[in-house]
């Protein structure tokens, strides 16, 4: 658990400095400012929580693993594909309708965060 997560937060990472690259260099000229914006805020909410993912793993390494961090891992991804990119395409395609499933990843984030707050708080050592 502790390596796929490192693994899959450092490739995350990876992605998200390629689609931020992308909307900076190309995206610039093809959609509007405030769909810009809200293609950066998809982007900042992916890095954060790529980086997250990372700290699960170290944190798997510390304290052994569990089911509590192996589920905050799994909700910070699926908060990934859910709000950023929900993000990425309302702002690419300018379909608003997909801004509906951007709350669904924010809960997926909140509730990832919670998980390893829950799991910390629960440790003796």
């Amino acid at each position: 658990m502790q390596r796929r997560f490192i693994a899959y937060g450092a490739l995350l990472v990876m992605l998200s400095v390629g689609i931020g690259a992308f909307g900076a260099h190309l995206l610039k000229t093809v959609i509007s400012e405030d769909y810009l914006k809200v293609y950066e805020t998809g982007v900042h909410y992916h890095m954060i929580h790529a980086l997250g993912l990372i700290l699960i793993g170290l944190a798997a390494g510390q304290w052994g693993e569990s089911s509590r961090l192996r589920l905050a891992g799994r909700l910070l991804m699926l908060g990934i594909i859910f709000f950023s990119g929900s993000l990425y395409m309302l702002s690419i395609t300018g379909i608003k309708v997909l801004g509906a499933i951007t709350p669904l990843g924010g809960v997926c984030f909140i509730a990832g965060w919670l998980c390893l707050a829950w799991e910390a708080f629960s440790r003796k050592d």
